[in-house]
């Protein structure tokens, strides 16, 4: 028995060492970028369906607390996805469509962003968080990390942190890459159906003066406006 103990306590002591530098890692997170106001980061997003490969797109992302962020996609095509604080939309100029929905009512696959629009923490939005073994980090150095999403109420989230930053239904799992310094590098989002998001960040700002009107959204003349389903990936073409 003393010589089972003997080999399981490097493990132990492991296991609470990954934790011990997971738990150092996110709160370091939160604290750098939780002290910006407004933030803005050049992004680029890769859309897999059953890790096939199917489209990647860039461009460049702004956040605004409390609750507010556009996603301006310039390449391959022009899209612009905003949440407002009160609808989420989305504008393709090449179809001249605005489709419109409730943030309320809203796809969240942004959730796991909502620490950048909010003061929620990672714990309120991760059931758990431990170290993933099985994916390598992007960089040298990176610690990657896993969140399964904690299943909440959108009543019950709501209350908590508003509608903007609510907790999703699903279980979906996140991969974050964070830097040593607490930089978000990275985040995988993972749903049902064999459906996986990217995006990788680089050259995030902290505090660039941001006007308001940059996260208010006016469907240019002409085009339609359409209240329906959100696209699952902002700029994928299906």
């Amino acid at each position: 028995m003393l010589a089972i103990l003997v080999c399981l306590a490097p493990i132990a002591a492991s296991a609470n060492s990954d934790e011990a530098d997971s738990s150092k890692l996110v709160h370091s997170m939160e604290a750098r970028y939780g002290a910006a106001r407004t933030l803005q980061v050049n992004f680029l997003e890769r859309y897999l369906q059953n890790g096939k490969f199917v489209r990647a797109e860039a461009g460049v992302a702004y956040f605004l607390r409390p609750g507010k962020m556009r996603w301006d996609y310039e390449s391959p095509e022009k899209n612009t996805f905003v949440v407002d604080g009160t609808y989420t939309w989305f504008y393709s100029p090449a179809d001249r469509t605005a489709t419109r929905v409730p943030t309320k009512q809203s796809e969240d696959w942004r959730t796991p962003l909502a620490f950048l629009t909010s003061h929620m923490k990672l714990s309120k939005l991760c059931g758990k968080i431990e170290q993933e073994k099985q994916s390598a980090a992007a960089q040298a150095g990176d610690l990657v990390l896993r969140c399964e999403l904690r299943e909440a109420t959108n009543q019950e989230a709501s209350k908590a942190e508003g509608a903007q930053a609510r907790v999703p239904v699903s279980r979906d799992s996140v991969l974050f890459e964070i830097a040593e310094d607490g930089e978000l590098r990275r985040i995988v989002v993972r749903q049902e159906g064999g459906i996986e998001m990217g995006f990788s960040f680089t050259g995030w700002q902290w505090n660039p003066p941001l006007d308001k009107s940059l996260f208010q959204f006016s469907p240019p003349r002409g085009a339609a406006i359409v209240n329906g389903l959100l696209p699952e990936s902002p700029g994928v073409r299906q």
